[in-house]
């Protein structure tokens, strides 16, 4: 958390902004962890099935890259500029979020 996320200091004047800080950090690296989980499943390196990649390096990788949205009839599209060879993996990375299943199920307490 401490690199990743810049977790290291963040002490604010009030208790509670610094609680929230400290909640909102702790909910990003959740998430970036059940990403990591759930639709890597370690296919990132075949030689080191094991590698956890920083969140530095998930950025360059998977979410810093260039696109543009058009859209078909009602439909918006986002066409993103890959190069031909990382296609594949993308294509595999969409697939696999598409039948993610959460570990746990949840129920909402409250509903509207």
């Amino acid at each position: 958390m401490k690199y990743d996320f810049g977790a290291d200091s963040f002490n604010l004047k009030d208790f509670w902004a610094t609680e929230a800080a400290l909640l909102t950090i702790m909910l990003a690296y959740n998430l970036m962890s059940l990403f990591r989980q759930g639709i890597l499943k370690n296919d990132s390196v075949p030689a080191k099935p094991d590698v956890q990649h920083t969140l530095k390096t998930l950025r360059y990788r998977l979410f810093a890259k260039a696109g543009y949205i058009t859209k078909d009839s009602r439909k918006k599209i986002i066409n993103l500029a890959v190069a031909m060879r990382q296609r594949e993996r993308f294509e595999g990375l969409w697939n696999r979020s598409r039948t993610f299943t959460l570990p746990v199920k949840f129920t909402p307490i409250f509903s509207p």
